[in-house]
């Protein structure tokens, strides 16, 4: 079935892509591609630089309200975030953390 939704999506990040704001990360144990937003995204794609800002930081929150993170805070009251174990598989799956990712059988395409 056609999607329109999953067609503009695809556009989107193909257009991404090519400005340099998204980047072929790897392919996970499932040989699903991986993406990741590149520092680029900051000046050429500033809409998607806030997105993905929004997402750490609503992502952050909701671990520490499940009391899966602890925030630690020096004299200069700098925060240290420090995932726990049990934290660790959610962070990944928001893609705080980075995955176990197989960087060699990237497809060309």
């Amino acid at each position: 079935m056609y999607d329109e939704n999953e067609e503009e999506e695809s556009e989107l990040l193909e257009h991404y892509i090519e400005i340099g704001a998204v980047e072929i990360e790897g392919v996970d144990e499932n040989g699903e591609i991986i993406f990741a937003i590149s520092e680029k995204a900051k000046e050429v794609a500033p809409e998607l630089w806030e997105s993905h800002v929004r997402h750490i930081d609503e992502s952050l929150i909701m671990l520490y309200e499940m009391d899966l993170i602890d925030i630690e805070y020096d004299e200069n009251l700098n925060a240290t975030i420090h995932i726990k174990e049990e934290g660790k598989k959610v962070a990944k799956d928001l893609g705080l953390i980075p995955m176990d990712l197989d960087t060699k059988n990237i497809p060309n395409d």
